[in-house]
């Protein structure tokens, strides 16, 4: 047993991040201490001094462990890495794993493309965005490579006898694969686009309007349907600009407000004096009632990944470890960036806008989570009463298998939390046991291996399902629970039954088939786990089909690995050309030695090395 009183003693006065435990060995909460001594005795104090929420914590820590480092901003890092591994319950966690397109030119390369990226890095490319509409973005990228007749393809280099793409015969493209071009009137073009993506875009604009007006005279209804949608794309990427300063750079505005679902952090996008974005994150339930605690939390999680980190950050009130996240988002930028509450001029007039901005979301973010509510809590009520049992929250898994002819047969369990997919959750299981299309000994090969990891305490498996909800009927209810039986393990199966037109009928539990027409809330959580489960059962088994049809004689030549094998379809075209290659043709080609080249031909000859 582990004696907290007795291990508050021996913690060291030193920096470093703390891990409180409950009684099945979870980490339920993430901390940083300058003093680990001093931080984690104040959990321990007198209940009465402790905020609701901190008490509530409390209650649930079995242990605690620590790690000691050199200084505060080894914790502060260790302690972000932490927390993104465990996503402790008490934390405040960036719930929403969103990730915006970018705009990228590559002037890292010597003849620029314009790109969509998901990805920010110091390559050398200038970055563009981020921006909410990501069907806008892909219509910009076309938009700007086809006016400025911009190279497209990825390669860097065209050897003699290259053949141009459709790009470069279609006019829209230089063709500077075919050599001749001026490289100076290239990047005078790639500027020209870069001009536009900062904003300065009138020009381009009036074009696409002019052409699209003359294109309709001429009756190509085609073409100015086309430049409509350009313009309807530059439209979606500016809607959301409310405000232009044109002594304001690139900066971020963090604001944090409370709902009925909880904490929000809100973040919006300044770029080029613009506001041109906003973007709210669920950040779950703060242990604290402290906005610049949370706005801190949020800074250091939402930073940490792939991201622009612009110079500036505005902030409502002053964050937690104000000077200390400074200087980390300064180590991580390379440059100086500050966090700060403006007090006037403009920079204090975007953080009043955007103030009065979040008012108006909040209103409707908690209208969607009363509907939200309203709909848990009518699902719940309607599992309650086809289980005969009294529950808060329900955890339902799904299973599914996918096979071609029984061949790379594979199973698939997605896990719903109170109708809400917990992808996390997912599992997949490539059938090792069941020969054939066998779909019910295969589900039970699953099943048994999903328990058995369960039983083993494996941490992915530990957490049992509320009820099993398997994609078929009565027969597949009954496979199940006989390996659930076999295992002594109780957890109620029901069958998902569909109709003639492959939809969702009805739930099978028991003897009987319930009829789903009265309750809403639970046909449309089943029909979407069942859609669910089949896609990423197929997906799965799609993928593994792929890579087993991609596999290569090549394969099995000692010596011969992936970029080998590439280097020798790419110079001799096909494996039957290869198979009539002589010892020196084959040693010829890039990267290859006369050894594996020797072995290579032993392999097609039958003959031996």
């Amino acid at each position: 047993m582990f004696d907290i009183k007795e291990n508050l003693k021996t913690l060291p006065d030193k920096p470093g991040v703390y891990l409180h435990k409950n009684n099945m060995g979870e980490v339920i909460y993430v901390g940083k201490a300058v003093s680990l001594r001093n931080r984690v005795r104040q959990y321990f104090q007198s209940p009465d001094r402790l905020l609701p929420k901190v008490r509530a914590m409390v209650s649930h820590i079995e242990e605690f462990e620590y790690i000691t480092t050199d200084t505060e901003m080894e914790a502060l890092i260790l302690e972000c890495n932490l927390i993104k591994k465990y996503m402790p319950k008490y934390n405040v966690l960036l719930r929403d794993d969103k990730t915006y397109p970018y705009i990228k030119v590559t002037l890292n390369e010597k003849w620029p493309r314009i790109v969509k990226t998901r990805r920010v890095l110091n390559d050398g490319g200038k970055y563009f965005g981020p921006y909410a509409d990501a069907g806008a973005v892909n219509q910009i990228v076309d938009l700007l490579s086809s006016v400025y007749k911009l190279k497209r393809c990825s390669a860097q280099r065209f050897p003699e006898g290259h053949q141009p793409c459709l790009n470069y015969h279609i006019k829209e493209c230089y063709g500077v694969c075919c050599g001749g071009y001026d490289r100076e009137a290239y990047m005078d073009a790639v500027h020209s686009a870069m001009e536009f993506l900062a904003g300065r875009d009138k020009k381009l604009v009036q074009d696409l309007k002019r052409q699209m007006a003359e294109a309709a005279e001429a009756l190509e209804f085609e073409k100015a349907a086309q430049y409509r949608d350009y313009l309807t794309a530059v439209a979606s990427i500016q809607e959301k600009q409310k405000v232009v300063l044109s002594s304001i750079g690139d900066m971020d505005v963090v604001l944090t407000a409370s709902g009925q679902e909880g904490v929000h952090a809100i973040l919006f996008f300044v770029r080029h004096g613009k506001l041109s974005g906003r973007e709210s994150f669920f950040m779950g339930d703060a242990l604290e009632d402290d906005r610049g605690a949370v706005a801190s939390a949020f800074i250091r999680q939402y930073y940490s990944g792939n991201t622009v980190i612009p110079k500036e950050i505005l902030v409502e009130q002053d964050i937690e470890d104000h000077q200390l996240v400074e200087e980390w988002l300064t180590q991580l930028r390379g440059s100086s960036v500050k966090i700060f509450t403006p007090q006037k001029g403009d920079k204090k007039a975007i953080l009043d806008l955007t103030k009065r901005d979040v008012v108006e979301m909040m209103k409707v973010l908690d209208d969607r989570a009363r509907n939200e509510q309203e709909r848990t809590d009518a699902l719940v009520a309607a599992l309650n009463k086809v289980f005969g049992v009294e529950k808060t929250g329900w955890r339902l898994e799904a299973y599914d298998i996918s096979n071609t002819n029984g061949v790379d047969s594979v199973g698939a369990m997605v896990v719903f939390q109170n109708g809400k997919p917990q992808r996390r959750d997912y599992r997949r299981f490539k059938i090792r046991t069941v020969e054939g299309p066998n779909d019910y000994g295969s589900l039970q090969e699953v099943l048994y291996r999903r328990m058995r990891r369960a039983q083993k305490n494996d941490p992915g498996f530990a957490r049992l399902p509320d009820a099993i909800m398997m994609d078929g009927g009565k027969a597949q209810v009954a496979a199940v629970e006989q390996v659930l039986k076999a295992m002594n393990i109780r957890v109620p199966v029901a069958g998902m039954v569909k109709d003639d037109h492959h939809r969702t009928r009805g739930l099978v539990y028991g003897d009987r088939e319930l009829d789903l027409k009265t309750e809403p809330a639970l046909f449309k959580c089943l029909g979407t786990m069942q859609e669910e489960v089949h896609r990423f059962a197929i997906e799965y088994h799609r993928g593994l089909r792929n890579k087993n049809m991609k596999k290569s004689v090549l394969d099995e030549i000692e010596g011969v690995g992936e970029k080998r094998k590439q280097a020798l379809l790419a110079h001799f075209g096909s494996i039957e050309k290869l198979s009539q290659a002589q010892i020196e043709e084959i040693a010829a080609v890039h990267g290859m030695n006369s050894a594996v080249a020797e072995r290579i031909y032993a392999y097609f000859h039958n003959s031996v090395v």
